[in-house]
């Protein structure tokens, strides 16, 4: 293959361009929000979970409470109908009598039971609110810190696009003077090349491989046209020769 020695300089400056892309395509993949945020939404979901829980506990604690108090008062109701009947001198016969007083006592039993019972839960639903709140501060936090990082993340990639777009019109308009037939060479080897499909040929060593060419090669390529296309022996890559290759 042929191409003027300008040609293969300027192919250079387009594989120059494409390693650029190919930083800020990996800087893209790699921002460090991208983790944080990750991690983020993971105790985010958590935490997210655990309010959803605790909100729940308070609301079943909360309809406990009030069928506890709603006992007490029962009772409490039942007792006052029973003391004012014991009160009214209505009820004469010793028996009944008897039997209303044990009731009372029973009665006042219970009460002081089901008031237990009512102090306990009212604890448990104080408990869940506190944690509820506590928890719902915390998703507020991470809320916020995930907003912030978000922000963060949108800046650093409105920088890498706008860098990007920039060096892809480069690109373009220095490849539009390299010959079709060896950018389409290029972009093959670039493609098996692990994105370097050109490389300079400095001191006599490929930098695209990084080894030095075998003595015998150095003189074939010394011996080629200026506007030959050569190859590195060892990587296949377009060698592209200039006054430091050492030739």
């Amino acid at each position: 293959m042929k191409a003027a020695p300008v040609d293969q300089i300027r192919l250079l400056d387009v594989q120059d361009l494409d390693v650029r892309l190919t930083q800020l395509a990996h800087q893209r993949k790699n921002l460090p929000q991208h983790a944080e945020i990750r991690a983020l939404e993971g105790e985010l979901t958590q935490q997210r979970s655990l309010l959803v829980a605790a909100r729940t506990e308070s609301s079943d604690t909360a309809r406990e409470q009030a069928k506890a108090e709603a006992d007490v008062d029962q009772v409490r109701k039942r007792a006052a109908r029973d003391q004012e009947r014991l009160d009214s001198g209505l009820v004469t016969n010793p028996k009944d009598l008897s039997g209303l007083q044990s009731e009372i006592a029973s009665l006042s039993r219970r009460q002081d039971d089901l008031e237990t019972v009512v102090l306990e839960v009212m604890e448990r639903q104080e408990a869940a609110e506190a944690r509820a709140a506590e928890l719902a501060t915390a998703v507020t936090d991470l809320e916020a810190r995930e907003a912030e990082l978000v922000e963060r993340r949108d800046e650093a990639l409105s920088v890498i696009d706008a860098e990007e777009d920039t060096v892809r019109k480069q690109r373009e308009r220095i490849a539009e003077g390299v010959p079709a037939d060896l950018l389409k060479l290029y972009d093959r080897l670039r493609e098996k090349q692990g994105g370097v499909g050109a490389a300079r040929l400095y001191q006599r060593r490929c930098e695209g491989c990084r080894l030095e060419l075998d003595v015998t090669v150095v003189n074939e390529v010394k011996a080629a046209a200026a506007d030959d296309v050569v190859r590195c022996e060892n990587c296949s890559r377009i060698l592209v020769r200039t006054p430091e290759s050492g030739l």
